[in-house]
């Protein structure tokens, strides 16, 4: 038995989602539900209230006239977007508090952010794919390290600085020092908030999206966004060294390296209006 992964587990089990998300959720997994039930469950929160309006009332969806009514912004953005704005803030909500000690949040949240923003803006360069859906994809994929950074702080500590050391991807430094890594323990915590599966395989299989086999092309623009956020935080050169880009990615997405690059000064800007609207620093530490 692998006594650390017994650790990380049983913190996982210990995180739970907030009340309001799992009860959007069971209003949205219901086909007949309606539009006024989703306006209630969300009026109910003020803070989601208050981010859901800034989102609509922003230049990343640009609608002409001012959205002033919850109702009118479920309606414009879609529930997919406001399903994937509250996930986004009830998991800020679940780590929220946690030891800076530890993981400085906001950098945390920003990578993520970086990365979802990225999968989302190279998913609209591929035909059939949903960008909306890349977005918390990308936003998610990493939630595995916060739950080792709590449950087994000191070697994941170890990891970050071997992984600098031999300038060796960090998935496969922690492999080697626990014999699993932040993507199976993220993926762990994806079936324990009974996400949907595109979820689970994205945040599971974008260290290795070969192994995809439901949502390759999905897996494989997280691939992209997690490595073009990483290089963007200094660790590296994009498409280099340990941080170099899968080579059935290419043919799978038909992107290019210079495809990926041409979108970072779109990106920058996106990521931070992301970060003020749905992660102020005073919501998550």
């Amino acid at each position: 038995m692998n006594s650390k992964l017994d650790d990380v587990t049983q913190k996982a089990e210990l995180i739970s989602l907030p009340d309001i998300y799992l009860r959007l959720r069971d209003i949205l997994d219901d086909p007949d539900f309606a539009m006024a039930e989703v306006s209630v469950v969300i009026s109910q929160d003020p803070a989601i209230t208050l981010r859901l309006l800034h989102m609509a009332n922003s230049s990343l969806f640009g609608f002409a006239t001012k959205v002033e009514t919850v109702s009118r912004a479920i309606t414009l953005l879609g529930t997919q977007q406001v399903h994937d704005l509250v996930l986004a803030t009830s998991v800020a909500d679940a780590f929220k508090g946690m030891s800076t000690s530890v993981m400085d949040m906001q950098k945390f949240w920003y990578k993520s952010v970086y990365c979802a923003v990225t999968s989302r803006q190279l998913a609209a360069l591929c035909p059939g794919c949903d960008k909306e859906r890349l977005f918390v994809s990308g936003l998610l994929h990493d939630i595995g390290h916060l739950v080792m950074y709590q449950a087994i702080p000191d070697v994941s500590q170890e990891a970050i600085i071997t992984s600098k050391q031999r300038n060796e991807p960090i998935h496969m430094v922690e492999r080697s020092l626990l014999g699993f890594d932040y993507a199976s323990v993220g993926a762990i915590m994806m079936r324990h908030w009974a996400l949907p599966d595109s979820l689970k395989e994205t945040t599971a299989f974008h260290t290795e999206p070969t192994q995809a086999e439901q949502f390759p092309l999905e897996t494989a623009l997280v691939h992209l966004g997690s490595l073009l956020a990483k290089a963007h935080e200094g660790i590296g050169k994009f498409n280099e060294g340990p941080l170099i880009v899968n080579e059935t990615v290419w043919a799978l997405t038909g992107l290019s390296a210079d495809d990926c690059t041409s979108i970072s000064a779109q990106v920058e800007e996106d990521a931070r209006e992301v970060m003020e609207l749905v992660f102020p620093r005073e919501s998550i530490v």
